[in-house]
């Protein structure tokens, strides 16, 4: 809707100039970072955009395409001092559209023989809830927005499929166990959850029942100087 479409306007701030200089004084003003590295890109053509939705039936949702055709993906990490070294920490992501691709099976979980497939590992929901969790089958399309380090995967899915164009989208998290976890309705209200939470460590495991683990929670709270030895 419109007050999407201007929250990611809000964000992009007709710049990216803008965009960035509010997310690097959210990371100066955190104790002990030392390095903030962005990586430019260059805006998607409309060509390329148009070329993903005919390859995979799918009509990206608008703030998606807005953002796109502002920056072909994101990159920025940041780092901590520690003992007067710089210790990476933070990491933002959002995939390219070229790399913007259909969720493929780890090959390690299913190499062996007779191993399950992801459809076997399927389920029907039949819950009632709000939101029906994405499936394996055809029935879901989903595509890799951010691979979070190997600690999961952030995607863009679009739910309740047919053989025909599909149009309404949410973005899900895909835990290490397999195991479907909701985060956003909308591409921007993702982009707001990934800057407020300064790219941490397995920060989207705070939308899981279990949370990050207790090793990323200790890195997610960077000593102060006066506790450094």
């Amino acid at each position: 809707g419109e007050e999407e479409r201007l929250g990611l306007s809000d964000l992009l701030g007709g710049s990216m100039e803008r965009l960035f200089n509010g997310i690097f004084s959210l990371t100066e003003n955190m104790p002990g970072v030392a390095d903030v590295r962005f990586a430019e890109r260059e805006p998607a053509d409309k060509r390329s955009l148009l070329s993903w939705e005919q390859r995979n039936t799918c009509i990206l949702p608008e703030d998606l395409r807005d953002f796109y055709l502002t920056t072909d993906g994101f990159m920025l990490n940041w780092s901590v001092k520690l003992d007067n070294e710089s210790v990476p920490l933070g990491s933002m992501t959002v995939n390219s559209v070229s790399r913007l691709s259909p969720l493929v099976q780890p090959v390690s979980l299913f190499s062996r023989p007779n191993a399950p497939s992801l459809s076997d590992l399927d389920w029907d929901d039949d819950t009632g809830g709000a939101v029906s969790p994405p499936h394996f089958d055809s029935r879901s399309r989903v595509f890799e927005l951010d691979s979070c380090g190997g600690n999961g995967k952030v995607c863009l899915v679009y739910n309740n499929c047919s053989p025909v164009v599909a149009q309404s989208s949410e973005v899900w998290f895909l835990d290490r166990s397999l195991c479907w976890h909701f985060l956003s309705s909308s591409f921007t209200s993702f982009y707001r959850l990934m800057i407020t939470h300064l790219g941490l460590p397995e920060w989207e495991y705070n939308y899981t029942p279990y949370g990050p683990s207790p090793e990323a929670r200790v890195r997610a709270m960077p000593p102060s100087p006066q506790d450094k030895t």
